[in-house]
């Protein structure tokens, strides 16, 4: 038997999404699968005790979907987290023990490192588990299961990540309670392809998802949306890195979708890029049951969006913007402030510009993600150093990008989260960044708050009933 384990504990709860897709290709497999959700425990440790003590599986899963809350200056780090649990699982059971996930993915040989379980998997997990568990019946040949990780006597080993070609994540959602999740967390998520093409600098999807565009097929993501649908959950978030990349994928979907009348039945948001977003992309859309997007904006001058190789113009923002108004499409735009080569008056030039194209709301991110194997480490590579002004983080000793590690330039002084207020303004569309004095104030409800991890405005609206992406109740708070 096949134990899989959900590790993740933020609030507002979030779905665990690829922990249902992999216990359904287990099952397809032929192996008996359970989940343990200490997502939705009350006491985790005594969730663990009490499901072991009854149980011997012979290999157990542990899901691993955020190593960090990605947000400066709360820099929340969760990889100790899963040592620990780890270390729980290991004293109840003698089952070999194996970590996965998206979380896992972009630090793994990091990870596994850290950590005292018996295998990582890079990459997907759906054909993965099934070839680990059949190796560990077998032969153990380690080097034939895709994505791998592992120790042969004192040497760690590496197979290529699991990123099969053709993605078939099957129809039925039932291995985790979605009903739950939707209660708790007012939205559940899907997937309708993997991997990303683009080359943003900051970006860790390619590394954990791959640079190929992997796309399902439309028939397979509407089946899995009436599934969900017949579980009472009407309100979804396709939680793809850019849902029109590429375009055709998109409009298929939503063909799709109203071929089924599905538009009628679920309300639904996606992440997109500005460009590839036209009116007839729009149109479709709001017939299919979109309600929202999230622009991947980063910046409104054209310089910065050079530095951060992204393909879209202001002007397709302020398109982006235009097509949702047209179609009551609600709007937030994504901004990442900040970045090498970010000045005073490129900051200003984006908030002017967002002000004037008026979306719903405007993420003002400030501070950078530091991944590594991307184009801004080794951007930054001169910077990353103790001490040095534009590397912001809360853990001493050398810098340790398995660590958040954030980067603000230099340019924008002393307090730039003060400069990006100040520029804002007090302008309600926007989500001010937070300052390293301003965490308390946060943690007391200030609805400014754009951090979703433990939101406590968030998560008391979710319970008394309010349902959509995060940044669409959190907008509707404070209008």
């Amino acid at each position: 038997m096949l134990t899989l384990v959900n590790t993740n504990r933020m609030v507002p709860a979030i779905g665990p999404i690829g922990l249902d897709y992999v216990a359904a290709s287990a099952q397809h497999a032929g192996i008996d699968v359970e989940v343990l959700d200490l997502g939705l425990a009350d006491d985790p440790a005594k969730a663990m005790k009490e499901y072991f003590e009854k149980r011997d599986p012979e290999l157990v899963g542990l899901s691993f979907r955020n190593s960090d809350d990605c947000f400066w200056p709360s820099a929340d780090w969760f990889v100790p987290g899963l040592k620990n649990t780890v270390e729980k699982i290991r004293s109840l059971t003698d089952a070999p023990i194996v970590v996965g996930g998206v979380g896992f993915s972009i630090f793994a040989r990091s990870i596994y490192e850290y950590s005292d379980f018996d295998f990582g998997i890079s990459g997907d997990g759906e054909t993965a588990i099934v070839a680990l568990i059949n190796q560990l019946r077998g032969t153990h040949r380690f080097t034939e299961v895709p994505g791998l990780i592992w120790r042969d006597n004192s040497t760690v080993r590496e197979n290529p990540p699991s990123w099969p070609e053709q993605i078939s994540l099957g129809p039925t959602r039932d291995f985790i309670d979605n009903p739950t999740y939707f209660k708790r967390g007012g939205q559940c998520g899907i997937e309708t392809k993997r991997g990303c093409n683009r080359n943003c600098i900051y970006c860790a999807d390619p590394l954990a998802k791959g640079t190929m565009l992997r796309l399902r097929n439309p028939a397979e993501i509407t089946d899995e949306v009436q599934s969900l649908l017949g579980q009472g959950i009407d309100v979804l978030h396709l939680c793809d890195s850019e849902f029109n990349v590429p375009r055709s994928h998109a409009y298929a979907v939503c063909e799709e979708f109203n071929r089924r009348s599905l538009g009628e039945k679920v309300r639904w948001y996606a992440y997109m890029s500005p460009s590839l977003f036209d009116m007839d992309l729009a149109c479709v859309m709001a017939r299919a049951g979109c309600v929202g997007i999230d622009f991947t904006g980063d910046s409104a001058s054209e310089s910065m969006l050079r530095i951060y190789h992204q393909q879209h113009s202001r002007q397709d923002l302020a398109t982006a913007v235009k097509l949702c108004r047209d179609n009551n499409i609600a709007v937030m735009v994504d901004l990442l402030l900040g970045g090498p080569g970010e000045t005073p008056q490129t900051v200003r030039e984006t908030i002017e510009f967002i002000k004037e194209i008026n979306p719903d709301c405007a993420g003002a991110t400030l501070g950078m993600r530091i991944y590594p194997r991307t184009a801004m480490e080794k951007m930054v590579a001169a910077e990353l150093l103790p001490g040095h002004v534009t590397i912001r983080r809360k853990y001493a000793g050398p810098v340790d990008l398995l660590k958040p590690t954030f980067y603000i330039s230099e340019a924008l002084g002393e307090n730039p989260a003060g400069l990006v207020k100040d520029l804002i303004d007090g302008d309600q569309r926007f989500f001010e960044p937070a300052g390293e004095n301003d965490m308390q104030t946060l943690k007391d409800g200030d609805t400014s708050d754009y951090n979703y991890n433990q939101n406590e405005p968030l998560t008391q609206a979710i319970e008394k009933g309010a349902r959509g992406a995060y940044w669409h109740i959190l907008h509707q708070l404070r209008t």
